[in-house]
């Protein structure tokens, strides 16, 4: 299976599109409680909920991204033997704290894990890492669910 390499920027942010600044503005609304759901949050700033849910995993305030430490992340698996032992091995030999593991009974040969990892002595960046475990044979899919603390 082939995997688009993930890559991240720094941008300006007069350089991006309203949608993504607006969606930042419903993030930021609902992390300081200013608004309890994402339909108030987006009705706030006039935004739509489809572009919120589009760009709400994919942009950033920089000094978010800077102190956070913990980042989530979904597998979906072979089931074979040994293929938890080897997905935790790649991720402390990378220097990464598992802080939560959820996996699911498998059906069909596949099971869904969840990894909570603390980043803060990663000795390699996350794009690094994510295309390391990409690479490992029993791995069908890598999502990055979320970032923070």
């Amino acid at each position: 299976m082939v995997h688009e390499e993930e890559k991240f920027y720094l941008v300006r942010s007069d350089v991006l599109p309203e949608s993504m600044k607006k969606t930042l503005e419903a993030k930021e609304l609902l992390e300081r409680g200013k608004v309890s759901t994402v339909f108030e949050a987006v009705q706030k700033v006039d935004l739509s909920r489809s572009a919120f849910y589009k760009y709400k995993d994919t942009v950033f305030p920089f000094q978010a991204m800077v102190k956070e430490r913990i980042i989530t992340l979904f597998f979906h698996l072979e089931d074979r033997t040994g293929t938890l032992s080897n997905l935790l091995s790649t991720v402390a030999k990378a220097g990464c704290n598992v802080l939560t593991i959820h996996q699911t009974i498998p059906l069909h040969g596949k099971a869904n894990v969840t990894l909570s990892l603390n980043t803060s002595k990663i000795n390699k960046n996350i794009e690094e890492l994510i295309q390391e475990l990409r690479r490992l044979d029993f791995v069908d899919h890598v999502e990055i669910l979320s970032s923070g603390a």
